[in-house]
């Protein structure tokens, strides 16, 4: 099981998945070493150089609110039911870069049906580790602590959304999210949250970090869409890491079909 050996050991039987097989991924020392991850630091570089620092063992994760079965549950007890799978996705970062991962992780819709939502469960709301001693940005003001995100109920439920505890076939490094993290394909890149320690089952819609940090620059859908500028950044083009020229960006970062159908009717550039 991931969660009992270190970052860079290899995962057995991993099956391939349909996912990304004409994408060519990025390279393992491109993923592990430009990376945003602010609880190490703002810069590319400080979460490889600060990420050592962060231990995975032991785990555990809490899950609560509208469920059937609520619990703490250690990280082997949490995945030991679900077979593990390569999906080879896009990442759209906000600030306009990209790149091609070859993750390694679970269906989340699996996870959420084991722990049998009520109807009341509207939303999902991930939280991630708070621990300032290993994680030595969350002794500053850089974000509100811990980092929280969340889907509503539909989105957590799609076929695309992942759990990942592995890329390349090995272990998730701890600068990519070890030892479980969200992957949403279709969002930009701040909405896979990493080293996920809670998960809450809410009526209401979550209130995310970045919404706190930026209200009118990060709202809470964040979908991947050329249309929709950030403040500061266009989103209409994108460098992919490795790459020079830019390319124009996709909607829904080239998920439409399996995602558009979601958001019928509503306005993408109010709900942004």
């Amino acid at each position: 099981m991931p969660g009992t050996v270190q970052a860079g050991a290899k995962l057995t039987n991993v099956r391939k998945s349909i996912y990304g097989k004409d994408d060519v991924p990025n390279s393992l020392a491109d993923i592990t070493s430009y990376n945003n991850f602010y609880e190490f630091g703002p810069d590319k570089s400080d979460p490889a150089a600060n990420a050592h620092t962060l231990k995975t063992q032991p785990w555990s994760v809490t899950v609560e609110g509208e469920i059937a079965k609520p619990g703490v549950y250690t990280l082997e007890d949490f995945l030991k039911p679900f077979p593990l799978e390569e999906r080879i996705y896009r990442l759209r970062c906000v600030e306009g870069w990209s790149m091609v991962i070859p993750w390694v992780g679970f269906p989340l819709a699996d996870v959420i049906k084991r722990f049998q939502p009520t109807s009341r469960a509207k939303y999902v709301e991930f939280t991630t580790l708070l621990a300032p001693e290993q994680m030595p940005a969350q002794k500053t003001s850089l974000l509100e602590w811990p980092y929280v995100e969340g889907l509503r109920m539909d989105e957590a439920m799609n076929p695309l959304a992942l759990l990942a505890v592995g890329l390349y076939g090995e272990v998730l490094p701890n600068q990519n999210g070890a030892p479980l993290r969200l992957v949403v394909p279709w969002k930009y890149g701040f909405k896979n949250i990493k080293s996920i320690v809670k998960m809450r089952f809410v009526e209401q819609q979550p209130i995310s970090t970045w919404m706190k940090a930026g209200p009118k620059e990060y709202g809470f859908y964040s979908n991947v869409n050329p249309e929709v500028d950030h403040p500061r950044w266009s989103q209409k083009n994108e460098r992919r890491i490795g790459e020079i020229r830019k390319r124009k960006t996709l909607m829904f970062n080239g998920y439409e079909e399996q995602v558009a159908g979601m958001y019928l009717g509503m306005d993408l550039k109010k709900y942004f």
